[in-house]
């Protein structure tokens, strides 16, 4: 039964996706600053071996080609989870345009830069967890840069709705690798132990699966976001909202278990 007049139904999807959005946003500027401490602080301060804290291989001596392009492309993460969630928001594109443009531009760069210095990471110097953390990554940086292609396509032919729309599914493309760290150590905090993969070498059926959700599952979440928007089925619309606001719990769960297991112990 369709229903043209549901306000209480809007204002739930509306409501939940700016819950999840600033869960978010809080959870991604703790991300950037353990990057900035992390590794920005320990280059400035000539301490490249701190590098290596989350993984043996990151920073390899003698290494000035594979070093550079790990140190690019934590720079580019930084920058990238700062600027991110200053493109969603409606009042920077009201009261500031010549920002959000700029910004954007940067942004977007940044988007294909660091996807091929993912790729380069991946396939040249070796990725934690193998050959499957390889292609898992590869399969972001492939999302990445055409959510990118079509955000810019729609921009040029200024067709804002689409535009904006592509730019939800970068966000969360870009999102990929700290939406993998938030739900994996959510699991890890929900089994009190590393099940379903080996802590050792980082592989396992369970990184293999997480890997597809957090990458491939939040375009389609973004999709039925539109679509539940612009529904006429108000059953629809509460159907999203309840599952946005369990994600939302979730991922702040996360981020409480990542901070504290993971990011903070190593700033």
């Amino acid at each position: 039964m369709k229903v043209q007049n549901h306000p209480a139904a809007t204002k739930a999807v509306d409501l939940a996706a700016r819950s999840w959005f600033i869960v978010a946003v809080i959870g991604q500027m703790i991300f950037a600053c353990y990057v900035l401490m992390l590794y920005w602080k320990s280059a400035a301060l000539g301490d490249f071996e701190k590098w290596n804290a989350a993984s043996s291989h990151f920073y390899v001596k003698g290494d000035l080609l594979g070093n550079t392009i790990f140190g690019l492309h934590v720079a580019l993460a930084a920058i990238i989870t700062i600027l991110a969630p200053m493109q969603l928001i409606p009042q920077v594109r009201s009261y500031a345009p010549g920002f959000h443009r700029i910004s954007g531009r940067i942004y977007i760069f940044s988007a294909f830069l660091i996807s091929l210095a993912g790729l380069y990471l991946s396939w040249i110097k070796g990725s934690v967890g193998g050959l499957e953390g390889s292609v898992v990554i590869t399969m972001n940086a492939v999302i990445i840069m055409i959510c990118a292609f079509f955000a810019v396509k729609n921009a040029i032919r200024r067709n804002i709705a689409s535009h904006n729309q592509w730019a939800v599914h970068l966000f969360l493309a870009m999102s990929g690798v700290w939406l993998f760290r938030v739900f994996l150590m959510l699991w890890i905090m929900a089994w009190q132990a590393p099940v379903g993969f080996d802590p050792e070498t980082f592989t396992g059926p369970f990184l293999n699966f997480l890997g597809f959700m957090v990458y491939v599952f939040p375009q389609a979440i973004v999709a039925f976001y539109f679509l539940a928007k612009k529904s006429e089925v108000a059953s629809t619309k509460w159907a999203f909202s309840g599952l946005i606001f369990l994600i939302t719990m979730g991922t702040a769960q996360g981020i409480v278990a990542a901070t504290m297991g993971l990011w903070v112990p190593r700033m």
